[in-house]
């Protein structure tokens, strides 16, 4: 991309916010943050009072509220609106509307998978200007940086993160009967076993997500399989360096089967294992408050689940410890995911809006807009007092934790047609049919393109 210099009132020429502008190369005036410390950033862009930045996102209400107001100062500074459009649909809709000629100035992906497909097969997104080069290299592991990365060119920033390697549970609960939280994976089994004898089911679970039914289940594969085999085996699956159907994953996807197609062990408050393919993921944890099972696997972002009055706390009606390792060869490896910022124009409000998202301002405008939790990021400038809940909390020190093994979600990494198309649909399969591993991993491969 074309790097353009920016002309602010002073006469001062700024190199780095490249690209051209659709609307005029350079943006004339006082920025209206000018001198304000937390728009050092975005005075550079000049005055962009009278233009808007369009968002596009499968983040919809009330999730979408915190995003609103976090947008709040960019407006302060720059002058520019933030146009957000939240959908169910954004993911079959993004690439229709990219491909006809009507895409949103910017679209946050949760699939590393989907935005290379979009490079590759459409040629209309963006590079990342420099500027937010430089800030993803400033704040961000080297990983984050690869995972926006198509072919040697840096296109997407991270915009926020997740942990997946959680389990859900009730303190209460646990008290009440004198469990212990699980240190290694055969003491979760012998923990499950105990609670199937007090007749309360020990696992919850729920793969449903409408068009995207199946993705838990592909989570609980892959954090499976970085326990069992390590995160070299998983490295190479994911990039297909080793087929789909490797004994080391079907062995991992036989343990998963341990739990979730065992009848003494699910599905409590649901019905028998089948249950597990019709309920929503949204629904699946918290037969938990009723006593009627007593973990569910799922991630950070869970927190936001949970009924209205729910105490969320160590003591409480609902917290999470970390999903037990399995293998000493392979320590205690993280599971996450995360959302990048994919630009489809290049102009210069929609540099600035990159650019402020990339820096270390926006994370924590961010935290401290989502006061009931839920939101985590990887960005090492994220103050963790503005993170609401102490889940969240636990997620940034595992993210900003240099010596953590941590792994992105596998299917968002690997082509759509697997990583959001046969992998979801054959893990459906698996647990609502009671289809065979072999035959489901065999089912993928051959899906492979």
């Amino acid at each position: 991309m074309a790097v353009a210099a920016v002309l602010v009132s002073g006469g001062l020429v700024l190199a780095g916010c490249g690209g051209s502008d659709s609307e005029g190369s350079k943006a004339s005036g006082t920025s209206p943050g000018e001198g304000k410390t937390e728009c050092a950033q975005l005075t550079q862009f000049g005055d962009l009072s009278g233009k808007s930045v369009k968002i596009y996102t499968s983040i919809v209400a009330p999730e979408d509220q915190a995003y609103k107001d976090s947008f709040k100062l960019f407006t302060d500074c720059t002058g520019a609106e933030v146009d957000y459009e939240g959908s169910k649909e954004f993911e079959a809709q993004l690439v229709v509307r990219v491909k006809s000629g009507n895409p949103p100035d910017i679209a946050f992906i949760p699939q590393p998978g989907l935005l290379k497909t979009l490079v590759e097969d459409t040629g209309k997104v963006k590079e990342a200007p420099k500027q937010v080069s430089d800030n993803v290299d400033e704040f961000y592991g080297p990983d984050w940086k690869a995972y926006g990365t198509v072919d040697g060119k840096f296109y997407a920033p991270p915009l926020t993160a997740n942990v997946k390697s959680f389990v859900w549970y009730s303190p209460k609960m646990f008290k009440e009967n004198g469990w212990e939280i699980p240190k290694t994976w055969d003491d979760m089994l012998a923990l499950s076993d105990t609670i199937a004898a007090t007749g309360i089911k020990p696992w919850c679970a729920g793969i449903g997500s409408g068009e995207a039914t199946g993705w838990p289940a592909t989570d609980w594969l892959e954090d499976v399989l970085l326990r069992d085999a390590g995160p070299d085996v998983y490295d190479k699956w994911v990039n297909h360096d080793i087929p789909f159907n490797d004994p080391a994953v079907v062995k991992a996807l036989d343990t998963v089967g341990g739990i979730l197609k065992n009848e003494d062990y699910v599905n409590g408050g649901f019905g028998d294992s089948k249950s597990i393919a019709s309920t929503e993921f949204t629904d699946a944890g918290l037969p938990i408050l009723k006593g009627k099972c007593a973990m569910h696997r799922q991630a950070s972002f869970y927190a936001a689940n949970w009924p209205k009055g729910t105490d969320v706390s160590e003591t409480g009606d609902a917290y999470a410890f970390y999903l037990p390792p399995i293998s000493e060869d392979f320590g205690s490896p993280v599971l996450g995911g995360g959302e990048f910022v994919t630009a489809f124009t290049d102009s210069i409000q929609t540099q600035a809006l990159m650019t402020y998202i990339s820096g270390g301002e926006w994370v924590n405008e961010k935290g401290k807009a989502t006061k009931n939790g839920g939101f985590v990021s990887a960005n090492k400038n994220l103050d963790i007092a503005n993170v609401a809940s102490p889940i969240d909390k636990t997620s940034v020190e595992i993210l900003q934790n240099p010596d953590a093994v941590f792994r992105f979600d596998g299917s968002d990494l690997m082509p759509g047609a697997v990583g959001a198309g046969s992998f979801w649909k054959e893990m459906t399969a698996w647990i609502g049919e009671n289809q065979s591993t072999q035959d489901t991993l065999d089912n993928i491969e051959s899906s492979w393109p």
